[in-house]
């Protein structure tokens, strides 16, 4: 439960992340400086607080003896994560992109059978969880429902260029946490694991801020001061308690797409975000009726999550 509630506060601060790419957007910024000034701005905070904690060492011996997986995961989750988000952003409303991103909550249970797990000495392949692919399956239901009111508006290219590019997101965002997981197996914290997929993720992102200084200019004021926004809030804030929450359920698939499924409520952030901050209007009932299935799914995570955890003690006793 515990970490359910952390997962529902990051993504509270996930949202901001939808809410201001499409601000910016809208404001003429490019999206390539969107998706590397994020990460910019997230290393000096994430560096102080590694160095303020005295373990950088740790993370820099962690690194140094995987430096190809800590290159092509962190690549995977944050570079093939983030990216096409705010490629999306560029093409379809903050609605669009942050509904379709929630595909993740799917996607992280299927990637089940990729991790193996080691018990009494035997390798096991892990096994998709069911009842949470069904319980995530509902969630899914109630985000569709908030999309179809919209997507009436919206035109096929925007709907094609705001819907693939989060597809691959969804995938690779729990991919690549996961996979960075395995990798540290638990021997550094998760302000360490950031910060080492930060710098990991560095030349993508340098190589990407020179080619959009190349072609489309240097970014605003407007735009910096809003990609700090989302660095403090997204990619420090949400990133740090998103992987807090995984982390303290990583070897448990179940909980693990519990903790996942609560990103499902960065939609109903994000339309209260927009609604506020950029005008959007109010949700249509069937909108309201999708809200309402995904909290019905989130208590439908939570609930299961308990029973299990009982089952466990039972078992243990």
């Amino acid at each position: 439960m515990k970490e359910i509630l952390i997962g529902i506060i990051a993504a509270l601060f996930f949202a901001f992340t939808f809410i201001l790419n499409h601000s910016m957007e809208l404001d003429g910024g490019s999206w390539l400086w969107s998706a590397s000034l994020r990460y910019f701005f997230m290393l000096p905070f994430l560096i102080a607080i590694v160095l303020y904690r005295k373990n950088y060492r740790q993370l820099h011996n962690e690194m140094k003896a995987h430096p190809r997986q800590w290159f092509v995961w962190s690549f995977v989750g944050f570079v093939l994560f983030y990216a096409p988000l705010t490629f999306a952003a560029a093409y379809g409303p903050g609605w669009l992109v942050s509904g379709t991103w929630q595909f993740t909550i799917v996607a992280g249970v299927l990637l089940a059978p990729l991790f193996i797990t080691i018990i009494a000495g035997q390798k096991i392949r892990q096994k998709i969880p069911m009842i949470s692919l069904l319980i995530s399956c509902v969630i899914l239901i109630g985000i569709l429902l908030i999309q179809i009111p919209h997507a009436k508006s919206v035109s096929t290219t925007a709907l094609l260029l705001g819907i693939f590019p989060v597809l691959i997101a969804a995938f690779a965002y729990p991919l690549g946490n996961r996979k960075m997981m395995d990798v540290c197996g638990g021997r550094i914290d998760t302000f360490q694991r950031v910060l080492g997929m930060t710098i990991a993720s560095l030349p993508a992102w340098i190589i990407m801020a020179i080619y959009a200084a190349m072609t489309v200019g240097f970014p605003s004021s407007s735009q910096l001061f809003q990609s700090l926004l989302v660095g403090l809030s997204s990619g420090v804030i949400a990133t740090t308690l998103f992987f807090i929450a995984t982390d303290r359920v990583r070897d448990n698939q179940g909980k693990l797409a519990a903790v996942e499924a609560t990103q499902s409520t960065e939609v109903a952030f994000v339309i209260i975000g927009e609604m506020l901050l950029l005008g959007i209007p109010l949700p249509t009932p069937i909108a309201l009726v999708g809200l309402a299935i995904i909290i019905i799914g989130m208590l439908l995570h939570s609930y299961h999550t308990m029973l299990a955890a009982k089952r466990n003690l039972i078992a243990a006793k």
